[in-house]
């Protein structure tokens, strides 16, 4: 692979420390853990100046994937080429790996322990009040014409009411988006498109400037090449090991799909494979899925991780043969065939990123796809109420009312999702020893 201009003073052993540092505290969502990397990469270290900070980012913005880890990997190869970016992309998702791993274990072992099954039933309301808040501060910024207003609209009709399948949703988008920018750029344009570039004034120790010009097109062919072989080897052992028919072979088919269609950020891939993972396949049951994107929003790592505890609960519950063994190789599983495709969206294009970013036509694709995504979000956050306030029963109204609190208090006054997770686990405690 092409390796990027490197420094001689950033070493490796420093970046090798820092993205293990980056892999325990990118807590918060995408917004905070790029917060995290500009304050440590650039106003702190250095390395990286302001403006080509901004360019990566919207760079990283046009690809599927997690926007924060993809910008971390580019950060990565930009100091030290394609190791330095293996690096900085798989430390930034390791110990979220593993500490969702753990969480994943406890909760399949001991989760019809009634005090266990407390703490993680008063999860579920918080994680609704969580997707309210995300889906109204993406609504703010994504919303910036009454076209956009009318491309969410139909994004969520299409799923709620017409049951249209999730991919055809961001093709449709897509490619409204990429007609869009031809004949109304004022319109179809992302945020932050199209900033100038003055890396001329950087204070970090990178080379001041990396190349406008492509590289020759054998580089793009040989890196294809290598990461399709990395994708072959492994389905193919499974599909030898375990038959065409078996969990792990359909999780490598299904999240190597799901991560080609993240546009917009993890929410907008979660209706997508919340309806095949529960209702297709029966991976698992929707208050599983609900738990699962409320652990994954109290580990660091990308949201997209709860896909790691999806694929935990299709081996858990699909692979009884291989006992433990089938519940770790479904959530390696997830995870490799989930961001395989991030790092190589990353080293197929980063050489291209001047030219890539400048594209307007991407631009306005992305600003159709961030748009429709308001609609996929109410959809998501409509599923998950109805799931969590409505019992056989009839209403959870505790569920309702902490529900209702921790929205005002995560849109008000920003209160930290972990705390308002934790609160969730005491309120859930408490209202269960008083009603019973």
């Amino acid at each position: 692979m092409l390796e990027a201009p490197s420094s001689t003073r950033v070493s490796f052993r420093d970046a090798l420390r820092f993205w293990t540092k980056l892999g325990f505290i990118n807590f918060g969502g995408p917004t905070a853990q790029i917060a995290i990397l500009h304050e440590e990469v650039v106003e702190r270290r250095c390395w990286v100046s302001e403006d080509r900070f901004l360019h990566a980012l919207n760079f990283c913005m046009l690809l599927p994937g997690p926007e924060a880890q993809q910008l971390a990997t580019y950060i990565g190869w930009l100091l030290h080429g394609t190791w330095g970016g293996i690096a900085a992309g798989a430390l930034f998702v390791i110990p979220s790996m593993v500490i969702l791993f753990v969480l994943s274990a406890i909760y399949a072992q001991y989760g019809a322990v009634p005090w266990v099954e407390t703490v993680f039933h008063g999860v579920q309301p918080a994680v609704v009040a969580i997707v309210a808040a995300a889906l109204l501060r993406i609504s703010r910024r994504a919303l910036r014409h009454p076209v956009h207003a009318v491309l969410a609209a139909a994004a969520f009709a299409s799923l709620f009411m017409f049951r249209v399948p999730f991919p055809f949703v961001i093709a449709a988008a897509l490619a409204i988006g990429f007609l869009g920018a031809r004949a109304r750029p004022d319109i179809f344009q992302a945020p932050n498109h199209g900033a100038k570039s003055n890396d001329a004034s950087t204070t970090g120790p990178l080379l001041e400037r990396a190349e406008d010009a492509p590289p020759p097109a054998a580089r793009f062919l040989k890196v294809l090449g290598v990461f399709l072989l990395f994708w072959l080897v492994p389905f193919l052992a499974l599909h030898t090991w375990r038959g065409p028919e078996d969990v792990l072979v359909r999780e490598a088919i299904f999240f190597t799909q799901a991560a080609l269609i993240t546009f917009g950020g993890a929410y907008a891939v979660l209706p997508y494979v919340a309806q095949q993972a529960v209702q297709t396949f029966g991976w698992l049951t929707p208050e599983d899925m609900i738990v699962g994107l409320g652990l994954a929003e109290t580990t660091p790592g990308p949201l997209i991780m709860v896909l790691q505890f999806v694929g935990f609960f299709a081996g858990w519950n699909h692979a009884r043969d291989l006992g433990w063994m089938g519940a770790a190789a479904g959530a390696l599983t997830a995870t490799y065939f989930t961001f395989l495709p991030c790092f190589a969206f990353i080293f197929l294009f980063a050489p291209w990123m001047e030219r890539i970013r400048r594209m307007t036509t991407l631009s306005g694709a992305l600003s159709a796809v961030t748009a429709a995504v308001v609609g996929v979000m109410l959809n998501l956050a409509l599923w998950f109420a109805g799931q969590v306030f409505f019992t056989p029963t009839g209403p959870d109204l505790p569920a309702i009312f902490f529900s209702a609190i921790a929205f005002v208090g995560i849109w008000r006054w920003s209160w930290s999702i972990p705390a308002v997770l934790l609160a969730a686990v005491a309120f859930s405690m408490a209202a269960k020893a008083v009603f019973q």
